[in-house]
């Protein structure tokens, strides 16, 4: 049996640009924001006040980051489309899932950046692969942070206040990096 399309062309078999990429990773960004908001939204339900207070700082520099890939679009003439996201999950049996789903999509998102990181490389895009350099630095941090969080997470058990004391404790309002990309109409 063939593995042709039904049209009989060969499969397309060509990576994707760096341009495409970058539309994508828009999306990948606002899609995490929302999913972040969902996370915040169901903590603040159930009065996990720190929890909530996290995942809607987490969704707002989520938010930041896709406005950053639309700066860094405008900034160099490639058109941008603002797209809608994809469902994102609102219910959860424990507070690991949540953190867990956090992790897994930080994961992702570090996998993308990677891809756009190497496409700007496969294209001889300096300025796209410096853009992108910030982002690597960015993933490894966020990574690092979500996988302490669902550390602490199981070490607390059913004792979820020791979680909060923990983020209220260990949070620490972040200082703006100066060598962050600009954010299209200012960071929010």
């Amino acid at each position: 049996m063939s593995s042709l399309p039904a049209s009989g062309s060969a499969p397309d078999l060509q990576p994707k640009s760096f341009q495409e990429l970058l539309g994508e990773q828009v999306v990948a960004e606002f899609h995490a924001s929302q999913q972040y908001v969902a996370l915040a939204v169901w903590f603040d339900s159930h009065d996990l006040k720190q929890l909530a207070k996290h995942f809607y700082a987490q969704a707002l520099e989520e938010r930041n980051h896709g406005m950053m890939f639309v700066q860094f679009m405008l900034d160099r003439g490639i058109p941008v489309r603002i797209p809608g996201v994809a469902e994102v999950r609102n219910e959860f049996g424990s507070v690991r899932e949540l953190i867990a789903l956090a992790l897994e999509q930080e994961g992702e998102v570090t996998r993308l950046i990677e891809g756009l990181f190497a496409a700007a490389r496969r294209e001889g895009d300096f300025i796209g692969e410096q853009f992108v350099h910030w982002f690597l630095k960015e993933q490894v941090e966020e990574v690092a942070s979500m996988s302490t969080l669902l550390t602490i997470v199981d070490r607390a058990g059913d004792d979820l206040f020791r979680v909060e004391d923990w983020l209220a404790r260990e949070s620490v309002d972040e200082a703006e990096d100066p060598s962050a990309p600009a954010v299209a109409g200012g960071a929010a």
